[in-house]
C-alpha cells in the first residue's frame, strides 16, 4: 500500500511540475510572437509537452480509480 500512495504522490508532482512546463512554454511564444520572432519550433514543444500531460493526467486517473481516490 505504501508503494501505490509513493507512486500517487510522484505522478501528482509530474502533474504539477507539467502545469509548470506548459503554462512557461506558453508565456515563451506569448513574448517571441510578441517580438516578431519565429515562434515555430516553440509551438513544436508546446504540442509535445501537452501529450505528455496528458499522459500524465491519464496515468494519475488510473491511479486514483484503482486506489479508490477521488479524482483531483
Amino acid at each position: 500500500m505504501r508503494e501505490n500512495s509513493i507512486e500517487l504522490e510522484m505522478v501528482r508532482q509530474h502533474v504539477a511540475i507539467g502545469a509548470r512546463c506548459l503554462a512557461r512554454q506558453l508565456a515563451l511564444i506569448v513574448r517571441l510572437r510578441r517580438r516578431g520572432l519565429p515562434a515555430d519550433e516553440a509551438e513544436a514543444l508546446l504540442i509535445l509537452f501537452e501529450d505528455i500531460q496528458r499522459r500524465h493526467l491519464e496515468h494519475l486517473a488510473r491511479l486514483e480509480a484503482r486506489e479508490g481516490v477521488p479524482p483531483t
